[in-house]
């Protein structure tokens, strides 16, 4: 919203939209960096060194130090097994540089994903674009299975489903817009554009289930907090997109608009020449590092299907309130696909219920047997 309507020249003679993709994201990952190390320096604990403060060293709890002064063994667990005084197999859990890789890959992951997703608007419509972008569950779990062979419980996958066709008879059901004169020069349109435009969704889609994949897979391999993961990726993005923009790269449409010279030249240029610019990349990159901070803290506990189905649910709640607040109708498709979506968080919400109530019984039968004894 800041950065889509036209600016402004100085002169007032002319307008234009800031076009320029990798420097926004430059801007943006910067800041939500420079957002999580204050973050991280403000909950700093007593004791912790820089490198355990930023997640590159195992935390000094790891260690548990006895009431009597005397060192407890430490308890090393390997895949499930606990050995108490033995020294374990040699571990990747605490490797900077295996942990540093990892928030690279994710790094290349985000950076590669961006333009595929600008590139396909360029060939498919808007609605579309949502449309596939509603069915995000599906390659993130895909993802999960075939980069990391995780496994999920089995309502995981019901759930996955529901809320997937149900977001997607939502977008596909809603009412049909007059569509608009194609005389504006775009692309879209045609069988083998629209071929084009999915396949590069496609990818889009993909390189974001990799993306959150990986951050499931540090989250579960290494001891990290949302914040700390938030701080390195942001780093990792910042030099890659810098690195790019730099670069005399050819005219490319839509990901790389510059026409002669480097992105960041032309970017610098238009802020200097047009009013509100600054105000509006500052506005961008602030209310990105913000959120960003609530998404990494609801990627560590909660992992990223549950974050996507957030999202997801949280675009259907927006168009339902459009409906008691601007008196909007929806089609009787929408309100199927509604209940649809509304009928597998209800799952959810049931399993998770029911295993807590399984998990408090089996703490009550504990604190029975040691209080018997």
């Amino acid at each position: 919203m800041f950065l889509s309507v036209p600016f402004k020249s100085l002169d007032g003679s002319t307008s234009a939209k800031f076009n320029s993709p990798l420097f926004m994201g430059t801007c943006q990952s910067a800041l939500s960096a420079l957002s999580a190390l204050i973050y991280l320096l403000i909950r700093r604990k007593p004791g912790d060194t820089l490198t355990q403060c930023l997640g590159l060293a195992p935390p000094a709890s790891a260690s548990t130090p006895s009431t009597n002064g005397h060192s407890k063994p430490t308890q090393h667990t390997t895949n499930g097994h606990t050995t108490n005084g033995h020294t374990p197999k040699p571990s990747t859990r605490f490797s900077a540089r295996a942990l540093l890789l990892r928030y690279l890959q994710c790094a290349v992951f985000i950076t590669s994903a961006a333009p595929f997703g600008f590139a396909a608007l360029s060939y498919i419509s808007y609605p579309a674009m949502v449309l596939g972008k509603s069915c995000k569950l599906v390659p993130v779990m895909l993802m999960n299975v075939v980069l990391y062979r995780r496994r999920f419980a089995p309502h995981k996958y019901l759930v996955v489903a529901m809320v997937t066709l149900g977001i997607t008879l939502f977008m596909y059901l809603g009412p049909r817009k007059a569509s608009k004169s194609k005389s504006n020069g775009t692309s879209t349109g045609g069988a083998y554009a629209n071929l084009i435009g999915i396949t590069y969704l496609l990818i889009n889609l993909l390189l974001d289930g990799a993306t959150n994949s990986t951050q499931d897979e540090i989250f579960t391999r290494h001891r990290v907090s949302g914040q700390q993961m938030m701080l390195w990726i942001n780093v990792f993005c910042t030099l890659l997109t810098s690195a790019l923009s730099v670069l005399p790269l050819p005219y490319i449409p839509v990901i790389h608009p510059a026409h002669g010279g480097t992105e960041l030249g032309a970017a610098l240029a238009f802020v200097r020449g047009h009013e509100g610019v600054a105000k509006a990349l500052l506005a961008f990159a602030a209310t990105g590092a913000l959120g960003q901070l609530f998404i990494f803290e609801t990627l560590q506990h909660f992992g990223s299907l549950t974050l996507v189905t957030i999202t997801l649910t949280r675009k259907l709640f927006t168009m339902l309130l459009s409906v008691v607040v601007y008196q909007h109708t929806l089609t009787p498709g929408q309100w199927l696909g509604a209940a649809v979506v509304f009928t597998g968080i209800s799952v959810e919400a049931f399993v998770k219920r029911k295993d807590v109530h399984a998990k408090r019984v089996i703490q009550e039968k504990e604190k029975a047997k040691i209080k018997s004894l």
